[in-house]
């Protein structure tokens, strides 16, 4: 805390400003007690500031352990200011005070004239302004200075001066201080320790972040202290991340109560911090012949353990405490208490692997594999940087060269492809081909070197050649079961669909061939649905089936990642959902970041598609801040992307637009052809909603000929109705006509209910046959179209203006209102409008100016259409009225229709009286 600002403390600062009112009125005693590190002393100075600003006379001091032996010493310290104005003192009190001070020479004076003497100076102080003594770490002054302080503590009422003493909770000192008002210092809470850290570390990894502020449990102090050794500590503390090391001011904080604790005890807790967990029946189980946990009760009393018999589990008052202890002991008391743990774990090979390689003394390889067994299942926790560390410390513990460079090299592909620490990873890499030089062409290597180039230069063309090198280069014969080869073949996989071209995918499917016996389940199942799913996906469907069966249990985040990637062009990212959701809070508590970012790909997808567009800007929003913060900066294109696709459907056309050029403004010069095509979706999108169809059509045109479904451009099925409306439209027939026939002849109506609908809705416009709409209308009432909101109304649409200019108003009607409200509900303003329209064509809707009838609206319907007619947003409403966002966006979805309007714009108007009454009025 620096400056003026006490984050957190607005409470405590309005009590010490009541205290100096009582002060000046008629006088106060308070005291300040709270926790070491808790900011005690800020407040103090606080106070001190608030002081002076009134007026009032500050007398500052503070004890000192090393002065309480030292007669008058704390006193000396806080009227020293004083020294001028002894002579106002009558001659008896002023040579005793003097001689106390140590300002006078004489015989040693009666204390109780002592007393009187500093009480008298006091007074004669406040006849000319109100006087503050305050001392801080009043439990450590000197036992006269105490006597004195609490004698003009007692007698301080009805005159304009106060005392105002901090101590540490459960410190003894000398001071009598029964009877004192009390003010205890809490901790800071979440919300304050975060602007703390925010004022001081603005640019700390979120990880690291949340790592903080659990350690620190709310002590300004450690919040304070920690950031420099959390920001340099090697990553091994990533893995036992409640010992960590304390500077030379949290470790006398920390340890002061420690150390007047037996041998014995210190030996338990030592075992304690680093069991980690409290388990009491591990403890027993680690503990010496002779030693029992009856030694932890000298700790129990000072109040740094507690320990649960329900759940037979010992806590640490503080986390730090943990790392006091751990400073305070020596070399071979932290190896024989790791020693000692693994021998009681030996049931736990995770957990005993860390405490054996910990114990360890130099190189042991049966210790380097069973942490490296520990890394891979870490892993599947979605714990990268525990990952991380267990294989650099299984990598030091190596007995070869080769061993260590295979470890570091897998320690290096696993920072740059999972946890985005793209430093670390160099140096990893850098380590791995020291240690064996030859594993430079290692497949981990090659793969680690892959993603640093794109997340560095965004180099895809060069990150491809390294890797198809290291792949048909490698002495992996090809085997499916060689973990390194299967993951450099999934890393290809997106390099060549980064790169978008058939070249590019020619060597990932001569490697993809060539895999014994047959390639991995989801491989080969991505290979499929992902690359080409016009040629390819209904070979897949089976498969993923049987595959998505299974994801809801699957604790594999890589799994799930890869799965969700399989299911995005055969529509079944919705049941990707819940285990999507599961990765994006683990990586919001600090869980891999690559895993966090594909989940929130996946779910932008899922809710642009199904209308839920408020939560996919939120997400996508999200997105974008962890590839800016947590070294992934090549994924940034994607949530442009999806932000792009937002703003052109809801009418911010510039904003689309502009997304737009900056992904293509990237991707081009790096070979991200991937990228440079979905750029054109929003383009699409936009220059529809403006009315711009021959635009709209070039747009879709340059992702995919019309006629033609492109091969190896998987996302051209997102655009193929947008393409054929738009050639209808702009009177190419012929166009329109060749690309539904591509269309049938791929026939991509059997990839998902929402390809169907797409693929009925193009033939319906095109050819206009009764047996096309009788088709589209049936699609449109299955239920398995329902989830497609977006894809779904646009082609009721459609089909509305069909129906209308063959002039069946009443079929017309039906399907231009159920359209006209979701696009409502979506703030899909354009396509809104353009349904209202249409609606008014066929004589459905008022006239304009018509009053809307509120009476339709129930009362809660009613607040929020008020709340959002003066402008406040959904979230705003939200936050007001108690709901989730997601509610009052439902709200809407019914309110516009009642009202007759399609979008927020119109509720300011709907809101209104009519000008007759407002005249009235």
């Amino acid at each position: 805390m620096t400056g003026n600002e006490l984050f957190g403390r607005r409470d405590e600062l309005a009590r010490i400003s009541g205290f100096l009112d009582a002060v000046s009125q008629e006088g106060d005693v308070r005291l300040i007690c709270g926790e070491p590190g808790v900011g005690k002393s800020s407040l103090m100075a606080a106070a001190s500031e608030l002081a002076a600003s009134r007026g009032m006379r500050v007398l500052r001091a503070s004890g000192s352990e090393f002065e309480a032996d030292v007669s008058y010493s704390a006193l000396n310290q806080l009227l020293l200011p004083m020294h001028a104005d002894l002579d106002r003192l009558p001659p008896g009190p002023r040579e005793a005070l003097s001689v106390a001070l140590g300002f006078g020479v004489g015989a040693p004076p009666d204390v109780l004239l002592v007393c009187n003497a500093a009480l008298l100076l006091v007074t004669e102080l406040a006849a000319d302004a109100p006087v503050v003594l305050m001392m801080d770490d009043v439990h450590w002054i000197d036992r006269a200075s105490a006597v004195v302080l609490g004698f003009i503590a007692r007698r301080l009422p009805g005159r304009r001066a106060g005392l105002l003493v901090a101590a540490r909770t459960g410190t003894v000192g000398f001071l009598d201080m029964r009877g004192l008002s009390e003010q205890v210092v809490e901790p800071l809470g979440d919300e304050a320790a975060a602007r703390l850290i925010q004022s001081r570390q603005p640019q700390m990894p979120i990880r690291v972040r949340r790592r903080l502020l659990e350690l620190a449990q709310g002590n300004p102090l450690a919040l304070i202290e920690l950031p420099a050794t959390l920001l340099g500590s090697a990553q091994r503390s990533a893995v036992q991340h409640d010992v960590v090391p304390l500077s030379d001011r949290l470790q006398a904080v920390f340890a002061s109560r420690l150390t007047g604790l037996p041998d014995r005890t210190r030996r338990v807790l030592l075992l304690a911090a680093f069991e980690g967990t409290g388990d009491v029946r591990v403890l027993r189980a680690a503990l010496p012949e002779g030693s029992g946990l009856a030694d932890l009760a000298p700790a129990e009393l000072e109040q740094l353990v507690r320990v649960d018999d329900a759940t037979a589990r010992i806590a640490f008052r503080h986390p730090l405490i943990r790392s006091a202890i751990v400073a305070m002991s020596t070399h071979e008391e932290r190896r024989s208490a790791h020693v000692a743990l693994a021998d009681a774990l030996a049931g736990d090979r995770e957990r005993r692997a860390w405490h054996l390689a910990t114990a360890a003394t130099g190189p042991d390889e049966a210790v380097a594999e069973l942490l490296q067994e520990a890394a891979h299942r870490v892993m599947l926790r979605g714990d990268a940087l525990a990952a991380i560390a267990a294989l650099v410390r299984a990598a030091e513990l190596s007995t070869t060269g080769a061993g260590r460079g295979r470890r570091l090299a897998e320690a290096a592909y696993i920072g740059a492809e999972a946890s985005g620490g793209a430093d670390d990873a160099r140096t990893l890499l850098s380590d791995a081909r020291r240690a064996a030089p030859d594993s430079s062409g290692s497949l981990l290597a090659a793969s680690a070197a892959a993603f640093l180039m794109i997340n560095g230069e965004g180099d895809v063309r060069t990150a491809h050649r390294l890797l198809t090198g290291a792949i048909e280069t490698g002495d992996h014969g090809y085997r499916a079961d060689d973990p390194a080869l299967i993951e450099a073949m999934h890393t290809l996989l997106l390099l060549c669909w980064y790169g978008s071209t058939p070249a590019h995918w020619a060597p990932f499917f001569s490697a993809l061939r060539r895999l014994r016996p047959e390639p991995p389940e989801v491989l080969a199942l991505a290979s499929d649905s992902f690359v080409d799913p016009v040629r390819t996906g209904r070979a897949a469907l089976p498969r993923i089936e049987a595959v998505l069966r299974t994801l809801s249990e699957d604790a594999d985040p890589t799994r799930v990642v890869r799965v969700g990637t399989a299911s995005v062009y055969l529509d079944r990212l919705g049941d990707c959902r819940e285990p999507s959701w599961r990765l994006i809070e683990q990586g919001r508590h600090g869980g891999a970041a690559r895993r966090h970012l594909g989940a929130l790909m996946h779910l932008c997808l899922d809710d642009y598609l199904t209308g839920r567009w408020d939560e996919a800007a939120e997400l996508a929003d999200e997105g974008q801040q962890i590839c800016d913060t947590s070294g992934f900066p090549f994924f940034a294109w994607y949530f442009r992307y999806n932000r792009a696709i937002i703003a052109a459907g809801r009418g911010r056309f510039d904003e689309a637009y502009a997304l737009a050029d900056e992904i293509t403004y990237w991707a081009l010069p790096r070979g991200v052809s991937a990228a440079a095509l979905f750029a054109h979706h929003p383009r699409v999108l936009a220059a529809q909603g403006q009315g711009d169809f021959d635009a709209a059509f070039g747009h879709a045109a340059a992702m995919s000929p019309p006629g033609v479904l492109a091969p190896h451009v998987p996302h051209c099925t997102w655009v193929m109705f947008d393409l054929v409306e738009a050639a209808v439209r702009t009177g190419r027939t012929v166009d329109a006509r060749a690309h539904v026939q591509a269309m049938r002849d791929a026939d991509v109506g059997a990839l998902s209910p929402r390809m169907a609908l797409i693929q009925a809705g193009a033939e319906a416009i095109v050819t206009g046959a009764d047996d096309s709409v009788t088709r589209v209308e049936s699609l449109l009432a299955d239920p398995a179209t329902e989830r497609w909101l977006f894809d779904g109304s646009r082609v009721r649409l459609a089909l509305g203006e069909k129906l209308r200019r063959d002039r069946s108003s009443a079929r017309a009607r039906l399907h231009l209102r159920t359209a006209r409200d979701a696009f409502a509900a979506m703030a899909a303003e354009p396509w809104c409008a353009r349904a209202e329209g249409e609606l008014r064509a066929s004589g459905l809707l008022p006239a304009q100016g018509r009053p809307a009838d509120l009476s339709a609206l129930t009362a809660q319907e009613l607040q929020i259409a008020q709340l959002a007619a003066g402008g406040m947003t959904n979230k705003q409403i939200a936050e007001r009225l108690y709901l989730s966002h997601r509610t009052v966006g439902a709200h809407l979805y019914r309110i516009f229709p009642k009202l007759g309007i399609t979008s927020r714009s119109g509720l300011r108007d709907a809101m209104s009286p009519p000008p007759a009454e407002r005249a009235a009025r």
